[in-house]
């Protein structure tokens, strides 16, 4: 029987390495481009985005360069690490670094900035390392949904074609950087063509409230904690929606299209990529040395934070085990919602989390630093998921299987950590610059401005419950994969001028571009945005180092 074109059945295959010259040169300029739009992006809009794809077609168009060993590029494998250490690097920089340690910085205390940043760290590192030791286990399998990785796969394999994505990438980094000369948010509009459509246009809606209310109020919806209520009631329901995608609560419809899957993989048994390549012994071993390593993290974090002059020594070890415990699970709630439903409801667990903190009395900056420590896990381990699930569909057909697969997965270890190392210096170098500008991460402003206000004051905890209200409903109504209730909270979080407009203006090019173009629409309009985000980042960076 003839083979698929497709199959390599070469014994020799050997999958590129990270640190071979050109790839680890390529990977390092990703991963700074990566970590700096993440944390142009969550300090400005609040939302960090999937750069998976943007490093895919950098390396597409690197790799149709044919000097300097570039053309290596070509590879999908190479690209597929370009693509890990990019995306590795957003959210790192952006979720699990910068949101963390503006925490105790939101909460009035500077000092505790360091402690956060090497206990964020530990908990990013530990997050991905979890993760890559449990993928391919029947808890996490490869087989399994994780979207943007097959987003991600797909772009890959679809290749460059004839240059018009690159061209249509670099006109939106045109505009992108010409826009944002004259003091426009650009990345918002760029988050516009890439994201859900009903999601953003609550995030839209919110930005524009967020915007004229106060000309109307004559004070701030922040004062009066609409935006915080709002969150809260989104994030609980968002937090229960991941509950029930975890208990797998699927109608007949959906659990008969697994019995369809099911059978269609007894019949494709001679399949290696579908065995598992993780045992159940391994992952319940992974998972133990995982909480094992998190009590750790959280004793130095509790060390190098000064934790033992506000609780006593059994508190303290208390809190430690606590704050384990909140990492790791926290880290599972997210992971597995994001494998399922291709999103992470990061902020819905932290957040519950520091309300169990505030139920259990946890003084206030043991529990800011343990919201902190808790935030920190959860991100990469999602994006991680999308990595290893993206390089397992370009993998999955070269013969022998397992020893590729497996090093493949090794090698993109090896690359996220280049971009988790990246961001990390970035972050230590220009936390202070944003900070002191008053650009802090919305979901960390939410976090300091609840332990600061507690349970006691009656004002507060009133507009909260109220306000919690119709952030449900919106959640509720939206559903799990929309978001809609917690992308109108960030929306309200964020005053940035005109930020709504372009996204009502953006999610309009969209409609009616998709409308003309049914065939190739997505895919351009998505490439655009990619390109209106990089060009925005790129210039506020300038500008940061210019200043």
């Amino acid at each position: 029987m003839a083979q698929p074109l497709n199959v390599k059945d070469d014994t020799t295959a050997r999958h590129p390495r990270a640190f071979e010259p050109v790839t680890l040169v390529v990977t390092v300029l990703l991963s700074i481009l990566g970590a700096v739009i993440g944390l142009h992006m969550i300090t400005t809009i609040g939302i960090s985005a999937n750069t998976s794809v943007i490093g895919a077609l950098i390396a597409m168009i690197i790799g149709r360069i044919s000097f300097f060993g570039l053309a290596k590029m070509r590879d999908i494998n190479r690209q597929n690490l370009a693509q890990s250490a990019i995306s590795g690097a957003t959210f790192a920089a952006a979720n699990s670094l910068l949101t963390p340690i503006a925490v105790p910085f939101a909460f009035g205390r500077t000092d505790l900035v360091g402690p956060m940043l090497v206990g964020a760290s530990m908990g990013l590192l530990i997050d991905a390392w979890i993760l890559y030791k449990s993928f391919g286990s029947k808890f996490l399998p490869a087989d399994a949904a994780w979207p943007p990785g097959v987003a991600a796969a797909e772009t890959i394999l679809a290749g460059d074609k004839g240059g018009k994505r690159a061209l249509l990438m670099a006109a939106g980094g045109a505009i992108g950087v010409g826009a944002s000369f004259f003091g426009l948010p650009m990345s918002a509009a760029g988050v516009a063509l890439i994201g859900n459509v009903w999601a953003l246009g609550m995030f839209a809606a919110g930005l524009l409230v967020s915007q004229y209310a106060p000309a109307i109020l004559h004070s701030t919806l922040s004062s009066m904690y609409v935006p915080h209520g709002v969150m809260i009631g989104a994030g609980i329901v968002a937090l229960v929606q991941a509950v029930r995608i975890l208990l797998d609560k699927k109608s007949a419809k959906d659990r008969q299209k697994d019995q369809i899957l099911a059978q269609a993989r007894a019949a494709a048994s001679e399949d290696p990529s579908l065995v598992t390549t993780v045992s159940a012994g391994k992952l319940r071993r992974t998972f133990t040395s995982g909480y094992v390593l998190y009590v750790a993290g959280a004793l130095i974090l509790a060390t190098l934070g000064g934790i033992w002059t506000h609780m006593s020594v059994p508190a303290v070890i208390a809190w430690i085990l606590f704050a384990a415990v909140a990492a790791i699970v926290h880290e599972l709630i997210v992971g597995l919602a994001a494998m399922h439903a291709g999103w992470f409801p990061a902020f819905a667990v932290t957040l519950i989390f520091l309300v169990a903190g505030l139920l259990l009395q946890i003084p206030a900056v043991p529990l800011a630093l343990l919201v902190g420590y808790c935030a920190a896990t959860g991100p990469a381990f999602a994006d991680m998921g999308y990595d290893l699930k993206a390089g397992w569909i370009l993998r999955r057909e070269n013969r022998p299987y397992t020893a590729f697969e497996i090093e493949g997965r090794r090698q993109q270890l090896l690359s996220a950590m280049i971009g988790f190392t990246v961001a990390i210096g970035l972050v230590a170098l220009l936390w202070n610059t944003y900070f002191t500008a008053g650009h802090l991460p919305p979901a960390a402003m939410v976090y300091a401005d609840t332990i600061k206000a507690g349970l006691t004051n009656p004002d507060v905890v009133r507009n909260l419950i109220l306000w919690a209200i119709p952030g449900a409903i919106i959640q509720i109504i939206g559903g799990a994969k929309r978001q809609m209730g917690v992308l109108l909270a960030t929306g309200l979080l964020i005053g940035t001028p005109n930020a709504g407009w372009l996204v009502l203006a953006a999610l309009l090019f969209r409609f009616f571009w998709t409308r003309y173009r049914p065939q190739n629409g997505e895919t351009e309009v998505s490439l655009i945005g990619a390109g209106l985000i990089a060009g925005d980042s790129v210039y506020s960076v300038g500008q940061i180092f210019k200043g």
